[in-house]
C-alpha cells in the first residue's frame, strides 16, 4: 500500500513516514507544503493521506476541499493541533475519514492507518480468504490449504494486493506504484522475481492455489478449487 504525508515539520514528517514504513511497512511519500500535496496527488494512486491542516503555500483544509472535489474514495486522516469540536465538525464536513490531535501516539496512528487502508478497500475485517488462502492482516500472517508460509516482506505486500483485488488483472506498473515510492527505479525487473519467488511458495502449500501470470497485461490469484 501506499501512503502520502503531508506535514511541514520535518521532523514529524519523518518520524511518521518511518512509522508506517517499519510498521506496516507502506511504500511512503512525503511533501511539506500543500501546492506540492497536490501535484503528488495528481501523479500517484495513494492508498490512504495523512495530512497537517497548518500547511505553508496552501491550507491543509483547502488542500482537502480540492482534493475531494476530484477524488471520493481515498482515505484521508487529519493531524491537527486544534481539538475544537466545530473544527472536527468542519474537517468531517470536507471529507476527512478520521483525525488525530498533536501530540499523538505513533502507534496509534499505525492502527488507525491500518483501519483506514482496510476502508478504504471495502475490507472490514482483518482476515482476508481467497481459495485456498487466508491472510490476517493485523499480525501479516498467510496460511494456504492450512499451512502457515512464509513470505518476505514485499512478497507478503505483492499477496495483500492482490488479494484485495480478486478475480483482477493487476499490471506490473500498478503493483510497482502501490508497493513503491517516489525513490525507486521503476524499471526493474524485482517485480517479477518476487511473484516468481511468491508463485513457488504458494504453489508449495497448496496445488491448488496459483499465481497466474498473464503476460504484458498483468497477474493474479486463481484457485482450481474456485474463487469463494
Amino acid at each position: 500500500m501506499r501512503v502520502l504525508v503531508v506535514e511541514d515539520e520535518l521532523r514529524l514528517a519523518q518520524n511518521v513516514a518511518t512509522a508506517l514504513r517499519e510498521g506496516p511497512g507502506y511504500a511512503v511519500d512525503a511533501c511539506h507544503d500543500g501546492e506540492e500535496a497536490l501535484l503528488m496527488t495528481e501523479a500517484a494512486d495513494y492508498d490512504l493521506i495523512v495530512l497537517d491542516l497548518m500547511l505553508p503555500k496552501l491550507s491543509g483544509q483547502e488542500v482537502l476541499r480540492r482534493f475531494r472535489r476530484k477524488d471520493g474514495n481515498t482515505p484521508v486522516l487529519v493531524l491537527t493541533a486544534v481539538n475544537v469540536t466545530r473544527s472536527t465538525i468542519d474537517l468531517l464536513n470536507l471529507g476527512a475519514d478520521d483525525y488525530m490531535t498533536k501530540p499523538f501516539d505513533l502507534g496509534e496512528l499505525i492502527a488507525r492507518a491500518r483501519a483506514l487502508v482496510r476502508r478504504g478497500k471495502g475490507v472490514k475485517q482483518v482476515l482476508l480468504h481467497l481459495g485456498g488462502i487466508d491472510l490476517n492482516l493485523s499480525d501479516q500472517t498467510v496460511r494456504v490449504a492450512g499451512q502457515a508460509v512464509e513470505l518476505s516482506p514485499t512478497e507478503y505486500h505483492i499477496l495483500e494486493y492482490l488479494m484485495h483485488h480478486p478475480r483482477t488483472l493487476v499490471s506490473k506498473r500498478e503493483l510497482l506504484e502501490h508497493l513503491y515510492d517516489f525513490t525507486w527505479e521503476h524499471h526493474s525487473n524485482v517485480i517479477e522475481a518476487h511473484i516468481s519467488n511468491l508463485r513457488r511458495k504458494l504453489r508449495c502449500a497448496s496445488e491448488f492455489v496459483l499465481l497466474e501470470n498473464r503476460r504484458g497485461r498483468g497477474y493474479r490469484l486463481i484457485s482450481d478449487e474456485g474463487l469463494r
